[in-house]
């Protein structure tokens, strides 16, 4: 369905309308100050019945700010504020609307909640302005999903690459792939017609403008191929470390976080549950985790930490798997790196500084010294398959399964259109593929999108955007 009709098709909808609609965009908390947006039909004449100078509210210009108190409907203060002022379509959501800067107070920000819903607004879906703002024209999917994004971002990297979507790389990149294709697709369909004027369509063979399909195929698989990498900037992954009791994993943990967060023994087994912390190794967001010591145990309650550690292994990304140095490699070591020998795992020889490392293919480190730190570092970024520089050069990539799904579709169409050419089918076969792809990639931009697509996007969005 095209976006211009999308409206008509959403009616009644939750997403659909454009009723005054209000909610708060920052955390309810105890702040300096709060931001409380609102949008919609008459929402200045509806914010003007709770506002103390409602003439110079409505009569305001557009990106321009009014000082003023919001007031109940006794004419009671509720507290001072600064109402920015938006005029469509010059605005984020191309509709009126007004931007309440007031105090922080959890109760005031309350209050003036409830003084909005009581003037008739009506509190806003999750994800309802950004959702205008794509209704209206003002963003496509692609930029609307790097919205929520950039509010996620968990490293500077991962917010760069929204800020780059949200720029409209992505969109660009799409349409210019789009574009190759549609060239394609007319010279078919010319061909078709023609040769329907001649009574033969069925015996049309050939792909016209071949090179233009096959360098937008490379151009999709290079999308396709950027999805694990943006995935893991934004994601980050689940790296476990692991090993036998007093091996130094609390050690090794509080070294890479770079504060003392796990208990730190001589004696065996005083890690008995799992602790985590999120930390950044370049730029990669890193979900770690300190385990039990893997033993043989009597203790029920040690035992039970075991069982938690061995069921994160069995989710994690990465493990980092610790040799005591000391000890030095045993049978139960090696049945662990046997039982694991599908996992990503890199071996760490611990303990360097009393005892160097005597196996191949480990990185050797001292949680004592924080010798072999870099080393590690760069191990766990290389064995989560990142090369060097892999995307910081890119301007566009996909970072939703919504987008993978769409490429997906796309690259099979288009794989097959140059297979059936290859094999010069008619191109009565070959035309519906092509019109396929272009479909699937006019859904991931939103220009072919449907109700129940944009509703299940929408909602995933946190109220306020």
């Amino acid at each position: 369905m095209n976006r211009a009709n999308d409206s008509a098709a959403i009616t009644g909808a939750s997403y659909g309308d454009d009723a005054p609609i209000v909610a708060l965009a920052t955390p309810l908390a105890e702040t300096a100050l709060a931001l409380i947006r609102s949008s919609g039909k008459d929402v200045l004449a509806l914010l003007s019945t709770v506002f103390s100078r409602p003439k110079q509210l409505l009569t305001a210009q557009g990106n321009s700010v009014i000082h003023g108190w919001i007031v109940d409907t006794k004419g009671q203060r509720i507290d001072e504020t600064l109402v920015s002022v938006y005029r469509a379509p010059r605005s984020y959501t191309g509709e009126d609307g007004a931007d309440i800067s007031c105090h922080g107070g959890i109760a005031t920000v309350r209050s003036i909640l409830r003084v909005l819903r009581g003037a008739g607004f009506r509190e806003a879906l999750p994800g309802e302005f950004t959702f205008r703002a794509f209704m209206n024209g003002k963003l496509d999917l692609t930029r609307a999903e790097s919205v929520m994004e950039l509010v996620s971002a968990k490293t500077d990297l991962a917010r760069e690459h929204a800020v780059n979507r949200l720029a409209g790389s992505l969109k660009r990149e799409i349409h210019d792939v789009k574009r190759l294709l549609v060239q394609v697709l007319a010279g078919t369909e010319l061909l078709l017609d023609y040769s329907e004027d001649e009574g033969g369509a069925e015996d049309v063979a050939g792909l016209p403008d071949r090179p233009l399909a096959e360098e937008a195929l490379s151009r999709i698989h290079a999308l396709a191929a950027s999805y694990r990498t943006e995935k893991l900037y934004h994601d980050g992954a689940l790296v476990v470390i692991a090993g036998r009791p007093n091996a130094g994993k609390s050690s090794l943990f509080n070294m890479l976080i770079k504060e003392e967060r796990s208990i730190v023994t001589d004696v065996p087994g005083t890690t008995r549950d799992w602790v985590e912390s999120f930390i950044s190794i370049q730029n990669i967001p890193i979900r770690l985790i300190d385990t039990a010591g893997l033993h043989a145990s009597s203790d029920t309650v040690e035992r039970l930490g075991i069982e938690r550690s061995l069921s994160l292994l069995a989710t994690a990304n990465l493990i980092l798997y610790l040799i005591d140095g000391v000890v030095g490699f045993t049978a139960e070591d090696a049945a662990f790196l046997r039982d694991h020998a599908d996992r990503p795992l890199i071996v760490v020889w611990n303990k360097a500084d009393r005892a160097p490392s005597t196996m191949d293919d480990s990185i050797a480190t001292s949680a004592k010294t924080s010798a072999g730190l870099n080393a590690l570092c760069a191990a766990i970024a290389a064995a989560l398959a990142l090369p060097a520089g892999a995307t910081q050069t890119k301007t566009a990539g996909i970072a939703t399964e919504r987008q993978k799904a769409c490429i997906d579709a796309a690259l099979s169409s288009l794989e097959e259109v140059l297979s059936l050419a290859g094999q010069q089918k008619p191109l009565d076969i070959i035309a519906p593929l092509l019109r396929d792809a272009v479909n699937a990639l006019g859904e991931l931009t939103g220009e072919v999108s449907t109700a129940d697509i944009l509703d299940v996007m929408f909602s995933r969005f946190c109220v306020g955007k």
